[in-house]
């Protein structure tokens, strides 16, 4: 063999490699409340399969109206079931599972920090701002108002709320002093530098709290991303997830 050939073929194993690794890709959209549980996950599922799992975390409703305008996701992780169902027509049939869930709770400044007995605790006049998801599209603010209105105090402190972007920079407002309380979910103040827990709501009592994830017809890695969505649901997986905080639903 020339040493012409030669080159040629390997140039030729060496675009077929590269083409082969482009294709190991996975694209995933995640709330918010997932940011930190999945770059660890996404390394491990690295690790284990040689496949790259690159995930844009945001706002539910904020990932749900950008799947709708086109964008390229390969899986899409919900906070709760509205904003899944948002995307619906997105949705590769037979992929959509409910694999998560997780608690309420309050948080306030670590240098301040208090202990409720109670949500109704939030009635407090000394409570002037209490900062939340978006009430009216945020999974985390939808949630929150579900529960106090359950409660019967929400017509009460309605007036107090600070509508936040995402469950995140609702924890940002307390952490920053914008807000004196904020109803995040539990998981997120594990990785809270200046908040603390004031009061977890219990998951007996508190509002079903449900993480769908599907494969969107517009991803363009669906064997790899099948594959990922059914490891999400395993045992090494659920083990990461449950450490962070999270509750695994498993497989039915």
């Amino acid at each position: 063999m020339t040493r012409h050939w030669a080159a040629v073929l390997v140039f030729v194993a060496a675009a077929a490699a590269c083409a082969s690794a482009q294709r190991q890709e996975v694209l995933v959209s995640a709330a918010a409340s997932l940011a930190d549980v999945m770059t660890q996950v996404a390394r491990a599922y690295e690790s284990r399969s040689g496949v790259r799992v690159t995930v844009n975390t945001g706002a539910s409703n904020t990932l749900a109206r950008q799947i709708i305008a086109g964008a390229s996701v390969d899986v899409f992780i919900s906070a709760d079931e509205t904003q899944m169902d948002s995307v619906r027509g997105e949705i590769v049939p037979g992929t959509r599972v409910d694999f998560l869930s997780n608690q309420l709770a309050i948080a306030v400044a670590a240098d301040r920090p208090r202990t409720m007995r109670t949500a109704r605790d939030l009635t407090d006049p000394a409570i002037k701002r209490i900062a939340m998801g978006d009430p009216a599209a945020v999974p985390a603010g939808v949630y929150a108002k579900a529960y106090l209105e359950k409660l019967g105090i929400w017509s009460q402190i309605s007036a107090r709320v600070v509508p936040s972007a995402s469950v995140r920079v609702a924890l940002a407002a307390v952490e920053n002093g914008a807000a004196d309380v904020a109803i995040v979910y539990k998981t997120d103040l594990a990785s809270a530098r200046r908040a603390t827990l004031a009061l977890a709501i219990p998951v007996s009592e508190g509002p079903r709290i449900v993480y769908p994830a599907a494969i969107l017809r517009g991803g363009r890695h669906r064997d790899a991303a099948m594959r990922f969505l059914s490891w999400l649901r395993d045992a090494e997986a659920s083990a990461l997830f449950q450490a962070a905080g999270f509750i695994p639903l498993g497989r039915k």
